[in-house]
């Protein structure tokens, strides 16, 4: 039996072209923004009767478990709040700096309300709702050798965690600070305590909050790089959800509720605190002119 080459080549040329069509539709590419946020729309998550909120566990003010093993901080205030709104419980994801958006993007959250700086390059990959906080980087150091400028960085190490914006401040403006990088916020501050480094960069607001907790450091250099804010994420093409948190945040703002709790000296860094509760009277400290005592319970 003789075979004509010609033709079956044609023929696999043709099948493979139609493989290829279908590849290029969107049968076989990955689910597109519109379809993969359906089960993190507004309509879906009132159906499941569950918000999937991405949050730290280990991160005070912002989100941590306390040793009564309940989830607490203002993160999870805003979280516990806007489930509320949208008529369903809170489910908390617990998330690291460096897999918040990988959590939105395999559909695992709905939204990250996890200290999430908003940045140009995380634009491209999440979209942020408007923002309720604005913060900075810091630095923290042992007291006995306080580093209170930069240029005492050189050639030192510098702790920081992986994905955030104190990484990347240093990674692309500081080349000449060796950065020793962590999965976790316990992680790094573990390692400040054991002396593996000279200091520890991070978001200022939750660094004046550790120091309150450990008075041998201190927060040497209080703000570096771009002053920058703190908001809700969704995934990108998610418009429905967007368009709700960012009606709730400003809602929220304009009521002023009065019910997150945070003690003066622990956030006085902070210019828009959750849901713009407090005011600054000193933009260069970021000191509140009202506010609550922060409370674990």
């Amino acid at each position: 039996m003789k075979f004509n080459w010609k033709k079956i080549i044609a023929g696999a040329v043709t099948v493979a072209g139609a493989v290829a069509l279908l590849a290029g539709s969107s049968y076989l590419k990955p689910a597109t923004a519109n379809a993969a946020s359906d089960s993190s729309s507004v309509s879906a998550i009132k159906k499941r009767g569950t918000l999937r909120v991405a949050v730290f566990g280990d991160l005070p003010p912002y989100g941590w478990v306390n040793k009564d093993g309940k989830r607490v901080g203002y993160d999870v205030k805003l979280a516990r709040r806007m489930a509320k709104d949208l008529g369903v419980k809170p489910k908390f994801i617990q998330v690291n700096a460096n897999n918040r958006v990988d959590t939105l993007n395999s559909n695992k959250a709905d939204i990250v309300l996890a200290n999430f700086t908003v940045t140009p390059e995380r634009k491209k990959v999440v979209d942020f709702a408007k923002p309720y906080m604005k913060v900075s980087v810091g630095v923290v150091s042992p007291k006995k050798k306080a580093i209170t400028k930069v240029s005492q960085l050189k050639g030192k190490k510098v702790i920081v965690t992986k994905g955030t914006t104190a990484e990347n401040y240093f990674t692309s403006k500081q080349p000449g600070v060796n950065l020793l990088k962590f999965d976790s916020k316990t992680q790094q501050f573990n390692a400040l305590k054991n002396n593996r480094a000279a200091a520890l960069a991070d978001d200022n607001s939750y660094l004046y909050a550790w120091v309150k907790n450990n008075p041998k450091y201190t927060v040497g250099i209080k703000s570096i790089g771009p002053k920058q804010y703190i908001s809700p994420a969704v995934k990108k093409g998610n418009k429905s959800l967007l368009n709700w948190s960012n009606k709730e945040i400003t809602k929220l703002n304009e009521a002023r509720l009065n019910y997150v709790a945070v003690e003066k000296d622990q956030a006085h860094n902070l210019i828009d605190c959750v849901l713009g509760l407090f005011k600054s009277t000193n933009s260069s400290s970021y000191r509140f002119s009202s506010v609550l005592k922060f409370s674990s319970q």
